[in-house]
C-alpha cells in the first residue's frame, strides 16, 4: 500500500513545494489561470447561450403559431370546417383565425413598415401569449366596426403614439379609382401596447379584430389561415403530419420548427464553434504543462535518480509528475468551474452592472432580438466541460512523466 501511495505524495509535495527556479513558478501559475479563465469563460458563454436559446424560442412561441393552416393562394374559405378535425386531436389546446398582411403604419410625418395581423379575440386568447404582455387593454377591447389597434412598443414610440391618438393603416393591395390605382387605408385608433422583450415583433406587429381586417384587405369571408397551440410544442411535427392526413392534404400546414429551423440551427452550430474556440483557451492552458513538467523534471534529474537508486520502478516515477501535472489541471478546472458557475446564476446582475460602469447596452435589443440575455446553466454542460479540461490536463502530461520515467541513474547522477 506504501509503495502504491508513494508516487501521489511524492506528486503532491512536489507540487506543494517552492521551486528553485522562480521561471517554472511563473509558468506554472500562467498554465493553472490560463485553464480557469477557459473553463470560466465557457461556462458562462455555454450559459448564456442556452438562456438566449431557450429564451428566444419561448418568445417566438408567444407571438408565432405551433402550428398553422392555410389554404392554396394564401387564402383559407372556411376555416370553421375544419375545427371538429382539429378539436378530436387532444395534442391541440386551442386554436383560431387570422389574417395577416404587410403594411405601413402612419401618424403625423412618422411612418413605420408594420405587420397587421386580425385576430378573433374571443378564441385568440386560447393560442397567443400576448395577452400576458400588455398594457391599457386586451384582446376584448378589439371590437368589430370600431377600427381598434393594439401595438407593439417599440412601434408606438416609433409613431410617437398613445393611447388614444388615430392612427392610419395602409394596405399594399390597391384600389382602382378615377385617379389611378390608390392604396387602401384606415383610421385606427390606438387602445393599448404590448412588450414581449423581441424587438423584432415589439417594433413591427399591430393587432386589430379580424372583421376590420377583411375589410382593410378586402379578404371577404376569408381568412390567411388557423393558428394552433399544442400541449407540447415539440409535437408540432407530428401533429402537423397527422392534421395533414386527416383533412386528406387538402390543406397546407406548417409549423413553428419549420419557420424557424435556419434560425435555430444557426445557433446550435454557432454554440458548437464557440464551444471549439473557447475550449481552445483551456487546451493552449493545458499544454502550458507540457513545458512546465519539462523543465521541472530536468531540474529535478538528481531527486529522480535517487528514487531510482532507492529502488523505485519507472512507472512510479511517471506517477509522481503524472499526479504533478494533474493537480495544476484540476485546480485550475475547479476554480474556473466554480468562477463560471456562479456567473452564469448571477448574468441578470451582471449585465447591467456592467452596462452601467461602461455607459452602453452590451446587448442592445436591435442587434441581439431580445432585450435581455438570461443564462441557463445546465449541469450537463459544466460536467462535460470540466471533465474535458481535466482529460486535456492528463493527456498534457504524459510526455514529460514518460520522459521523466526513462531518466537513467548514472547519467543524471554523473555531474552531481
Amino acid at each position: 500500500m506504501a509503495t502504491t501511495n508513494l508516487p501521489f505524495f511524492i506528486g503532491a509535495r512536489y507540487s506543494r513545494a517552492k521551486r528553485r527556479n522562480g521561471f517554472i513558478s511563473f509558468i506554472s501559475l500562467i498554465s493553472l489561470i490560463g485553464i480557469a479563465l477557459g473553463v470560466w469563460a465557457l461556462i458562462t458563454v455555454i450559459s448564456i447561450m442556452n438562456g438566449f436559446e431557450k429564451e428566444l424560442r419561448g418568445r417566438i412561441l408567444d407571438v408565432a403559431s405551433h402550428v398553422t393552416i392555410t389554404g392554396n393562394g394564401g387564402w383559407l374559405k372556411d376555416w370553421q370546417s375544419l375545427s371538429p378535425v382539429i378539436e378530436q386531436d387532444t395534442r391541440v389546446v386551442g386554436h383560431a383565425p387570422y389574417i395577416l398582411g404587410q403594411g405601413l403604419a402612419t401618424l403625423g410625418s412618422s411612418v413605420n413598415g408594420t405587420l397587421i395581423r386580425g385576430i378573433l379575440p374571443e378564441r385568440e386568447r386560447a393560442v397567443s401569449a400576448i395577452k400576458d404582455h400588455m398594457q391599457d387593454a386586451s384582446f376584448d377591447d378589439l371590437i368589430a366596426g370600431k377600427y381598434s389597434v393594439i401595438l407593439g412598443e417599440e412601434l408606438a414610440l416609433r409613431l410617437n403614439a398613445e393611447v388614444g391618438d388615430k392612427i392610419t393603416l395602409i394596405s399594399p393591395q390597391g384600389q382602382s379609382t378615377p385617379a389611378g390605382l390608390m392604396p387602401r387605408l384606415r383610421r385606427f385608433t390606438v387602445i393599448g401596447t404590448f412588450s414581449i422583450g423581441m424587438n423584432e415583433y415589439d417594433s413591427a406587429l399591430a393587432l386589430v379584430h379580424i372583421n376590420d381586417a377583411a375589410k382593410l384587405y378586402k379578404s371577404k369571408n376569408q381568412v390567411s389561415g388557423v393558428r394552433l397551440k399544442l400541449s407540447n410544442v415539440y409535437d408540432a411535427q407530428r401533429v402537423s403530419y397527422d392534421l395533414s392526413k386527416d383533412l386528406n392534404y387538402q390543406y397546407y400546414l406548417n409549423d413553428w420548427t419549420r419557420q424557424n429551423e435556419n434560425f435555430f440551427r444557426a445557433l446550435a452550430i454557432e454554440k458548437r464553434v464557440m464551444f471549439i474556440i473557447l475550449f481552445l483557451i483551456v487546451a493552449v492552458a493545458a499544454f502550458n504543462i507540457v513545458s512546465t513538467l519539462v523543465m521541472v523534471v530536468t531540474d529535478k534529474k538528481a531527486d529522480i535518480a535517487i528514487l531510482r537508486t532507492l529502488g523505485l520502478p519507472p512507472r512510479s516515477v511517471m506517477g509522481i509528475f503524472f499526479v504533478q501535472g494533474v493537480t495544476s489541471g484540476v485546480l485550475g478546472t475547479l476554480i474556473g468551474g466554480v468562477l463560471g458557475v456562479l456567473t452564469a446564476l448571477n448574468v441578470k446582475t451582471i449585465v447591467p452592472f456592467l452596462e452601467g460602469l461602461l455607459g452602453f447596452q452590451l446587448f442592445p435589443a436591435d442587434v441581439y432580438v431580445i432585450s435581455d440575455f438570461p443564462a441557463e446553466l445546465r449541469w450537463g454542460d459544466v460536467i462535460n466541460i470540466v471533465v474535458a479540461a481535466v482529460v486535456m490536463s492528463m493527456i498534457a502530461t504524459l510526455y514529460p512523466a514518460w520522459s521523466a520515467s526513462r531518466t537513467q541513474p548514472a547519467e543524471a547522477l554523473r555531474y552531481e
